[in-house]
C-alpha cells in the first residue's frame, strides 16, 4: 500500500456493468458537448456565470473519448457534480466536465457488512434514502447533504457524528491525462476533515466515476451529536431505528439550513478550524463560551458558525448577499447576487473573525 504523498494508480482493465442504468443515459450516448453554457442552473448559490464548453459525461467510455481528444487534452478542466460546493466567477475558462454517470446496486454482502456501489452522478441524498429503503442502514446521519456521490470522497462530507470516511471502501476513477481507469482504496484517498488526496496530489488529475460504501451489520445508531440526543430525549425513543435517525437528521437540517431551491447557497461556506490543545486553552480562557469539539488526536475543532455569530454577522446583509439568520456558517443569495458581492462578504466575515480570534477561516467551496 502506498503512502498519501506517493500515490501510485492501480489500473483496472474491466468495468462492472450496472443493471439499473436509466434508458435516458443509454440512449443519449456516453457524452454530450455544449458551448457558451449558462452555469447559473448548475450552481446552488445561483451565481451568474458562463462556460465556453460543458461536456456531460455519462460513461467511462465517454470520458476517455474527451481526455484523448486533442481539442480538450491540454485544456484546463473542472469536474462538476451537483454544484453545491462551488463558487463560479462570471466567466469560466475551464472545460466543465458535468458528471452524469448513474446506477446503484448492492455490490456484495457478508456477515459484517453490506457493500453498495453507486455511479458518481447519483444524487447523494437519494442514495441514502435508497439504501434505507432496501434495508441497508448506515448512511442515515449523512441524509440531506446536497451534491452527488462522486463529490462525497473529494470533500469527505460529514454530519451529525458520521463522516464519509467512516463508510468508505473504495472508488473508481479515470486519469484525466491518460484516460486510463484507476481504482483507489479508502487508504489511498487519504481522507481527513473536509480533505482528501483529490485536493492535494491528485488535484485536477482524475474524475471519480463510481464509489463503493461499506454499511456495518449489525447496525448501531450513532447519536453522539447534540441535536440528535435532544430529539431522542424529547421523543422518548430509547432505541431508535435507522429510519427514525434519518428523519431526525432531515428535520434538524431543514430547521437550520436553507433549501437551495428557495434561497441560493453553497451550504457551509467556511470550514470549522482545527487547533492544537494549547491554542484551544488560550482561546477558551479569553472566550469561555466558545463552542468546540475534542478530536481523537488531541486537537480541537472550533465552531466557525459560533465565531461568526459572536462577531455579529448572523442575519446581516451586504447588497444582494447575506449571512443566514438561522445558521451563521451559511452565506446566502438574496436575489441577483454576483461573485464579487459574495467574495466581498466572505472576506469581511474572515477579517472580523481574525480580528477577534486570531484565526483566518478557510472557505469551504471551490472558488473557480
Amino acid at each position: 500500500m502506498t503512502a498519501c504523498g506517493q500515490l501510485t494508480f492501480t489500473i483496472q482493465h474491466e468495468w462492472v456493468s450496472f443493471d439499473r442504468l436509466p434508458t435516458e443515459t443509454m440512449t443519449r450516448g456516453p457524452m454530450h458537448i455544449e458551448t457558451n453554457v449558462d452555469l447559473q442552473p448548475f450552481n446552488t448559490f445561483g451565481l451568474p456565470a458562463r462556460a465556453h464548453t460543458l461536456i456531460r459525461i455519462r460513461s467511462e467510455a465517454g470520458l476517455a473519448q474527451v481526455v484523448r481528444n486533442p481539442v480538450y487534452a491540454a485544456a484546463p478542466k473542472f469536474v462538476l457534480g451537483g454544484g453545491s460546493n462551488v463558487v463560479f466567477r462570471e466567466s469560466v475558462p475551464h472545460v466543465i466536465l458535468k458528471v452524469e454517470i448513474t446506477g446503484r446496486r448492492l455490490f456484495r454482502e457478508n456477515p459484517t457488512e453490506w457493500i453498495v456501489e453507486a455511479g458518481a452522478g447519483e444524487n447523494w441524498h437519494e442514495l441514502v434514502a435508497w439504501t434505507l429503503a432496501n434495508g441497508w442502514p448506515g448512511l442515515e446521519n449523512l441524509a440531506l447533504i446536497p451534491g452527488t456521490v462522486g463529490a462525497a470522497p473529494i470533500q469527505n462530507i460529514g454530519a451529525y457524528g458520521v463522516e464519509f470516511n467512516d463508510r468508505f471502501l473504495s472508488l473508481d476513477a479515470v486519469d484525466l491525462t491518460s484516460g486510463q481507469p484507476v481504482s483507489l482504496s479508502a487508504e489511498q484517498c487519504c481522507l481527513s476533515y473536509r480533505d482528501s488526496v483529490f485536493k492535494k496530489t491528485l488535484a485536477g488529475r482524475c474524475l471519480v466515476t463510481r464509489v463503493r460504501l461499506k454499511l456495518p451489520r449489525p447496525w448501531r445508531a450513532v447519536l453522539d451529536y447534540p441535536d440528535l440526543r435532544r430529539r431522542q430525549t424529547a421523543l422518548g425513543s430509547a432505541a431508535p431505528d435507522a429510519g427514525e435517525v434519518f428523519e431526525w437528521v432531515c428535520a434538524s437540517r431543514r430547521a437550520k439550513l436553507p433549501d437551495p431551491e428557495q434561497i441560493g447557497n453553497a451550504g457551509s461556506f467556511f470550514k470549522n478550524p482545527v487547533v492544537e490543545r494549547e491554542r484551544h486553552c488560550t482561546l477558551l480562557a479569553r472566550e469561555p463560551n466558545m463552542v468546540s469539539y475534542p478530536l481523537t488526536d488531541g486537537r480541537f475543532k472550533l465552531s466557525a458558525g459560533w465565531m461568526i455569530e459572536a462577531c455579529g454577522w448572523k442575519g446581516r446583509h451586504l447588497g444582494h448577499v447575506g449571512v443566514y439568520d438561522r445558521q451563521a456558517l451559511v452565506l446566502i443569495n438574496l436575489g441577483g447576487a454576483s461573485h464579487g458581492e459574495l467574495m466581498t462578504l466572505a472576506e469581511a466575515v474572515q477579517d472580523s473573525v481574525y480580528d477577534r480570534f486570531g484565526i483566518r477561516l478557510e472557505i469551504e467551496p471551490v472558488v473557480l
